[in-house]
C-alpha cells in the first residue's frame, strides 16, 4: 500500500467558521493531516483548490454564493481525480446520487458528525489519490 505523502493537504469549505474550525481540530488530530486552506463559500473553494492543488476538499452543500455541487463541478472539471467529501445538514439519496454525478465519492451528514466513517472515507481516498498521483508521476518520467 502506498504511504500518502506527509502531512496530507486538505481544504477545508463551509460558511460557518465554527464548523471549518470544527474539521481543522478533526484534521489536526492526525500527524499525517493538515488542513491547506479555508473558503466559506463555492467559488473561493474552486479559486484555492487550483492555487494550493490539496489532496482533498471536504464541502459543505448550502453556502452562499456558490453551493458545494457547483464548486465540486467546477474543482471535478479542472482536476478531474480530485477526492472530495461532502459534509452537510441535507443529506439524502437524492443529493448522494447528485453529488456523485459532479465527482464527490462520499456524503457525511453533519447531524452525525465527524466520526469513523468521515476518518475511514478519508483514509482511503488520501490512499487512492497517492498512489494515483505516483503513477503520474512515473509515467511521466517514462
Amino acid at each position: 500500500m502506498a504511504k500518502v505523502p506527509s502531512p496530507a493537504r486538505i481544504l477545508v469549505v463551509d460558511d460557518s467558521m465554527l464548523v471549518r474550525e470544527g474539521i481543522r481540530l478533526f484534521i489536526e488530530m492526525h500527524t499525517d493531516w493538515k488542513v491547506c486552506g479555508e473558503a466559506e463559500n463555492g467559488k473561493k473553494a474552486i479559486a484555492m483548490a487550483e492555487t494550493l492543488k490539496p489532496d482533498l476538499v471536504i464541502l459543505d452543500l448550502s453556502m452562499p454564493i456558490m453551493n458545494g455541487l457547483d464548486a465540486a463541478k467546477g474543482i471535478s472539471a479542472i482536476f478531474p481525480s480530485m477526492p472530495m467529501i461532502m459534509f452537510t445538514l441535507h443529506y439524502s439519496h437524492t443529493l448522494l446520487k447528485q453529488a456523485h454525478l459532479v465527482g464527490i465519492s462520499h456524503v457525511f451528514s453533519k447531524g452525525d458528525g465527524l466520526g469513523e466513517n468521515v476518518l475511514k472515507a478519508m483514509s482511503a481516498m488520501l490512499v487512492t489519490n497517492s498512489q494515483s498521483n505516483s503513477q503520474e508521476r512515473q509515467g511521466f518520467a517514462s
